[in-house]
């Protein structure tokens, strides 16, 4: 697996510089990139997005290359992986469409004028166990952040946290986008239909038919 500050890794025939404290993209994830970009090609004008849990950038920033008129916000944790980030938002002449912000979560681009009107949320979030990643540490942790895969004792920490928080930015018809691991499924539909804000989830199936991406789309008067 790369590492270091020159290592690159390509996501949806882009090539993203890496660094050592940086989730390298996946391949699969490149399914819940091109259902954002069809999504957001129907018909919405000037789409603001935040890409949360940005990681290197690459999903922001393949959002904005293919949707001409994109405002993203990236947002992630540490400040390791926001500077590497914003390194790919030069890297691609991205600078005056998106901004990287770093902090917890939605708690930095909070106040500034983006509540109610977020065409798409979207994120890879951690969405493996804590007792998984014990037990995997040596294949699942080399060379990356713990940050990036530890989703609690269930997996599905950082998605609540997102499906609860992500309706105060949503517009109304605004569509939160989101990863999830084989055979979370069931506790995402759960996660979502909770909040009675969001409308059915669309699950998204790989090319094995197996689920791994949720759509729901920000009811009227949800909260």
């Amino acid at each position: 697996m790369p590492t270091g500050k020159e290592a690159t890794a390509t996501f949806m025939n882009l090539e993203f510089e890496l660094g050592p404290d940086v989730l390298v993209p996946r391949q699969e994830t490149e399914l819940l990139g091109a259902v954002c970009v069809d999504r957001l090609s129907q018909g919405v004008v000037t789409p603001t997005v935040v890409d949360m849990c940005c990681g290197c950038g690459n999903l922001g920033i393949a959002i904005a290359m293919k949707i001409a008129d994109a405002q993203v916000w990236s947002c992630d944790l540490t400040s390791a992986t926001v500077e590497v980030a914003w390194r790919n938002v030069i890297r691609f002449g991205l600078q005056d469409r998106m901004s990287v912000v770093q902090g917890d979560m939605f708690e930095n681009i909070s106040g500034i004028g983006l509540e109610g009107r977020v065409d798409l949320v979207v994120c890879n979030p951690p969405y493996i166990s804590t007792s998984r990643l014990e037990a995997d540490r040596a294949h699942l942790l080399e060379n990356e952040p713990r940050e990036a895969f530890d989703g609690g004792p269930y997996g599905i920490s950082i998605q609540q946290r997102l499906i609860r928080d992500a309706l105060l930015f949503l517009k109304p018809g605004g569509c939160l986008a989101f990863e999830f691991g084989e055979g979370q499924e069931r506790q995402a539909a759960v996660l979502l239909a909770r909040t009675r804000a969001y409308a059915p989830v669309q699950f998204i199936l790989d090319p094995s038919g197996i689920p791994r991406v949720a759509i729901a789309v920000k009811l009227a008067g949800g909260q």
